[in-house]
């Protein structure tokens, strides 16, 4: 691996032009590599104290090649010529011993070769922000959730991530990309008797992520969060649950984003729909012959794959075999319409080209079919409007547990606290509500969706597919969105 005597930093262009030349004269179909450099850092606070500290950074080149029908990947995190050669060499040959049991052709879509840079846009490198300042801010806000007796466990966290990548092809492709994010949150844990409750804000499971700097987490208002977040748990201690029983319910934001991702992003992803990706979390309903003729949800539903987006941490430059990002209509005005594809899948069903939707966790896997920013369009109704006309009925927010079927069709999802509605209005706060359907059905009962001054973006830093399994970052819009005839019951 050449190195800058200046910096005695890896020179990337270099060495992928070289692994390039070697995988050619080794005759592969095709090839590409990626060279990665990744920084995280973590910080957490728990009941007034910081308890965590971590700052991690890891690189290294992955070589992907197709031989013979048959693709090959091999990865090392070292920097010598011999390690290089021999992962080219490990590639080639998992690419051959493939094509002994493979003899299927695998054709892939075409491609304009990219030759380009991306940035995504931050003003404030959370990398360069004082780490005291930082931990000062964290512990304010962790403070800020401790007080009655009841609360067991107050716990605030930061995550920033930067990834710089370089990507080559045998087919001339050359980008170089930088990617940063940023996101905060916190949860509140408070217990009396038998009764336990949790709080999460901005959302639960990590999700107030973006792609931003660290202006993303000023925005947060951690201390502000964390002060509304101690009302509401407390409140649910007292909280009364909700009736069993079907009628209407309206999702916020941070509740529809769990609802894209489960029922909507995982099953349109069309690795799974051709049975490519079965062992883990199972297939896909979304079989090819439905494209254009499925009925997915009600003409309010208009879903996006957007790899465009500022801000969304499913938004880049070129996906991982160097296809633009793109804005691709998934679900239009109710009819399902496409799928997330690479350029193998795509070819496989006849499309010209690829939806832009492979990316790998690090350079030490090969891509997969991945979500990229999967968005519920807004409408044009505020909440007053969504919540008009419901004479009884449930205002759900904020994921705290779920479960579907291997074919992303029956599921259920249970959110932390609710608000009744009565004769339109928002009333006493309901504690763990449950809510379950059957997708398409459940879709179908969309009778409207919110304006897009309600709109928000939100991160999923967890999104895991693939064996062995990797763990990607997701992102999902959505406003407001109103269901008719769901049941809904206390969660036991």
């Amino acid at each position: 691996m050449r190195r800058d005597p200046l910096t005695n930093l890896v020179r990337p262009r270099e060495v992928l032009a070289g692994l390039l030349r070697a995988l050619a004269r080794r005759g592969v179909d095709y090839a590409d590599v990626r060279y990665e450099h990744l920084t995280h850092e973590g910080l957490q606070a728990e009941n007034g104290r910081v308890s965590s500290i971590s700052l991690s950074e890891t690189s290294g080149i992955g070589v992907r090649v197709l031989l013979d029908g048959s693709w090959g990947f091999a990865s090392t995190p070292h920097v010598t010529p011999r390690h290089l050669r021999e992962a080219v060499t490990r590639a080639i040959s998992l690419a051959k011993a493939s094509a002994t049991v493979n003899r299927q052709a695998r054709p892939l879509a075409r491609v304009a070769p990219a030759r380009a840079r991306h940035h995504s846009r931050w003003d404030i490198d959370p990398f360069t922000v004082p780490l005291a300042n930082k931990l000062d801010y964290l512990r304010w806000a962790n403070q800020t959730l401790l007080g009655p007796d009841v609360i067991q466990r107050a716990t605030t966290h930061m995550d920033f991530h930067k990834r710089e990548k370089w990507f080559a092809s045998t087919e001339g492709a050359w980008t170089e990309q930088t990617l940063m994010e940023s996101g905060a949150g916190l949860e509140i844990v408070a217990a009396r008797g038998n009764e336990v409750h949790v709080r999460s804000a901005p959302n639960s499971h990590h999700g107030a992520l973006a792609q931003a700097g660290y202006e993303y987490v000023k925005r947060l208002d951690l201390v502000g969060a964390a002060q509304r977040a101690q009302s509401e748990v407390l409140q649910l201690l007292r909280a009364k649950p909700p009736k069993a029983g079907d009628t209407t319910i309206v999702l916020d934001p941070t509740q529809v984003v769990m609802q894209l991702h489960e029922s909507c992003g995982h099953p349109m992803e069309l690795d799974r729909a051709l049975g490519h990706e079965l062992s883990y979390a199972g297939g896909s309903f979304l079989t090819p012959d439905q494209v254009g003729r499925l009925r997915y949800g009600s003409p309010e539903v208009t879903i996006v794959a957007d790899a465009t987006i500022p801000g969304g941490v499913g938004s880049f430059g070129f996906d991982d075999e160097g296809v633009p990002a793109q804005r691709v209509e998934l679900v239009r005005a109710g009819k399902f319409v496409a799928y997330l594809s690479s350029r193998e899948t795509a070819a496989a069903v006849g499309l010209t080209a690829s939806g832009g939707a492979m990316r790998a966790e690090d350079w030490s896997v090969p891509p997969l079919i991945r979500m990229t920013n999967v968005n519920l369009e807004p409408g044009e109704a505020t909440l007053d409007e969504l919540l008009h006309g419901i004479k009884h009925g449930y205002l759900l927010s904020t994921n705290k547990s779920w479960s579907i079927d291997d074919q992303r069709l029956n599921f259920q999802f249970t959110t932390e606290l609710g608000w009744e509605i009565t004769n339109g209005r928002l009333g006493a706060l309901v504690k763990t509500p449950l809510y379950t359907g059957i997708t398409p059905q459940f879709w179908g009962r969309c009778s409207g969706v919110g304006r897009r001054e309600d709109w928000q973006l939100w991160g999923v830093p967890n999104c895991a597919k693939g064996e062995p399994m990797q763990t990607m970052h997701v992102g999902h819009g959505a406003s407001y969105a109103r269901f008719d005839g769901v049941q809904v019951a206390p969660a036991s």
